[in-house]
This record gives C-alpha cells, sequence and structure tokens, in this order.
C-alpha cells in the first residue's frame, strides 16, 4: 500500500487552491490545511505534515520564513509560483520547485518522489 501524505497547502488564489487540492486528493493524499498566508499556515504547524506546497508571494508577504521553518521541522516542501527559481534565497533553491501554470502531471510526481524519499 502506497504511503498517505498529510499535506499543507499555501495559496493565496482561491481557485489554483482548489485545483491543488483537488490533485492532491485525486493522488490519495490528505490536505490538512489550505492557506492563504503564512501566518495561517503557521496556526497549523503542529499537526502532522508530511509535505506543504507553497506559492511563494501570498497575502501576507513572501513563504520563505515559514519554508525556513518547515526545513528545520525536518517537513519537505515545494514551492508551486510564478516566481523565478534563481529568485529564492539560495538556502530554499534545492527543494521542489513546480513553475505556474503548472501541471496535475507535475504535481502528482512532487508528491510520489515525497512518498518515494
Amino acid at each position: 500500500m502506497t504511503k498517505k501524505l498529510c499535506v499543507l497547502i499555501v495559496e493565496d488564489n482561491p481557485i489554483v487552491s482548489l485545483d491543488l487540492e483537488e490533485v492532491v486528493e485525486t493522488q490519495g493524499h490528505r490536505v490538512v490545511a489550505t492557506c492563504a498566508s503564512s501566518a495561517e499556515a503557521r496556526c497549523n504547524l503542529d499537526q502532522h505534515l508530511d509535505f506543504a506546497l507553497l506559492d511563494v508571494d501570498v497575502v501576507d508577504g513572501t513563504t520563505y520564513g515559514l519554508a525556513s521553518e518547515l526545513q528545520d521541522r525536518g517537513v519537505p516542501f515545494a514551492f508551486i509560483t510564478a516566481s523565478l527559481l534563481r529568485d529564492l534565497p539560495s538556502p530554499l533553491r534545492p527543494v521542489g520547485f513546480v513553475s505556474k501554470p503548472y501541471s496535475e502531471a507535475g504535481i502528482a510526481s512532487l508528491l510520489r518522489d515525497t512518498v518515494a524519499a
């Protein structure tokens, strides 16, 4: 049986957020929370998280600080963003990165890679 991931989504566009949630669930995983801001996401960090999907620019700024917190907690994550990889702070560049507009296959691949790790 394939491991079922508990996924946090941080995305401030409601349509994109709903789409990501559907992709995650279609792949057999569970969305723990969908948040429009880093502050809202931080309220969910005490839940069991296996993976996070982060937009870079959300309503309260960038998710770089949140990403660093996830790294410190050992929670893998990927950026799903229109930002460029070279614009990320260098410590955050080695993580997963999917450019918008993303494909369902790209998100599914991130999830599969996380399960396999």
